[in-house]
């Protein structure tokens, strides 16, 4: 696997015996004993993941805010200081160029967390937009890592070595406290629908922090997972995924980010949005379940009829609910609840329907 980056516990997990393989220019874990098993054991106990392969890239200065917001459809002005917001960042089209966790630890500091594969066209692209605000723009993804504690037993177990009240964290909030003795940023976030700890750290501290993760682990019946559990608990939870659900010539009300989406402010690709307001979306993303036996995958096209009306992007076989379930990108007017579809797989037309999202509600927390 020439080429491909590697985390710092790349050795750590080629000694449990992980499987790796390529993922977004990077060398990673699909599994450790199963996709099955470590899916299972997140939803019912608690997992580890290695996630530092995202980027974090950090924008300090007088107009931290005020750049932030432009170039991202969600608004940093609106969250108080430990908060964190998720949101598309758009291109001039409207379309999605990432989309990524804004970190507010004050008016001048604000920190984005982006995914791994757009790290360089991500940063390449906020450098360009702060040559007209005074802002200072570093990505600092090398000198970070990252680890993923997430599963209904994630805070129980994390909180024999936090040196900070984890319960005190709200979700979709963060503070700064030391881990296993490490300083950390620990944010109660996740990506897989069940409550949880993303902690992130000086990438030289990342073996001992493993470690000290994986010993805790047998205690509550946990174990570390790998891309591939990540992959079906978030679509389960029907938490989106950049490349397949999310491109750059898909828009946020298409993708039905519209939540996610503030009207009253300005920032790059409104314009296209505010067209889209006016004429009605053309397509939507939907949730969908197989009527018949047929698994869905990303880029099955789907028809009503003769007509083409749209394409999978992303599709599995739930191991939690234990049936086929799929996102797919629908042409109006066929993406109305209880639209009955065919998917094509494999050359064969399979009954679907149209059904609400999310397939799947874990322990994960609520801003309530």
């Amino acid at each position: 696997m020439e080429n491909l980056k590697r985390t710092p516990l790349f050795d750590e997990h080629v000694r449990l015996g992980a499987k790796m393989v390529p993922f977004g220019g990077w060398e990673m874990p699909v599994w450790y004993t199963s996709l099955k098993d470590e899916h299972h054991t997140v939803r019912n106990n608690v997992g580890i993941f290695d996630v530092s392969h995202m980027g974090e890239i950090d924008i300090k200065g007088n107009e931290a805010i005020r750049f932030v917001n432009y170039i991202i459809t969600n608004n940093v002005e609106k969250i108080k200081p430990g908060e964190i917001v998720y949101s598309p960042m758009l291109n001039v089209n409207g379309g999605i160029i990432d989309d990524l966790l804004a970190y507010k630890y004050s008016d001048e500091h604000i920190l984005l967390v982006v995914n791994a594969s757009n790290i360089e066209k991500d940063f390449n692209w906020i450098k360009k937009q702060a040559e007209k605000f005074d802002v200072e723009v570093k990505n600092i993804s090398d000198e970070t890592a990252q680890i993923a504690i997430q599963g209904p037993k994630a805070e129980e177990m994390l909180q024999e070595i936090s040196g900070v009240d984890l319960k005190e964290i709200p979700y979709y909030n963060f503070t700064e406290g030391r881990i296993n003795g490490i300083p950390c940023l620990i944010s109660r976030t996740g990506y897989t629908g069940e409550d949880g700890f993303e902690i992130y750290f000086d990438r030289e501290a990342a073996v001992p922090m493993w470690r000290k993760l994986m010993e805790l682990l047998p205690k509550y019946d946990g174990k570390p997972a790998g891309l591939g559990a990540r992959d079906t608990l978030r679509l389960e939870a029907t938490y989106l995924l950049y490349g397949n659900d999310m491109t750059d010539d898909i828009t946020p009300l298409e993708a039905g980010l519209k939540w996610a989406v503030d009207m009253e402010k300005d920032f790059i690709g409104k314009e296209i949005l505010l067209k889209e307001k006016e004429t009605g979306i053309r397509r939507r993303l939907k949730g969908i379940e197989m009527l018949e036996r047929g698994i869905p995958r990303h880029g099955y096209k789907i028809f009503v009829g003769d007509e083409e009306v749209g394409f999978i992007t992303s599709g599995t076989v739930s191991p939690t609910l234990d049936k086929p379930v799929a996102l797919a990108m629908l042409n109006k007017p066929y993406y109305k609840k209880d639209t009955e579809i065919e998917v094509e797989i494999r050359g064969k037309r399979v009954k679907a329907k149209v059904i609400k999202t999310p397939f799947y509600r874990g322990s994960v927390k609520t801003r309530k």
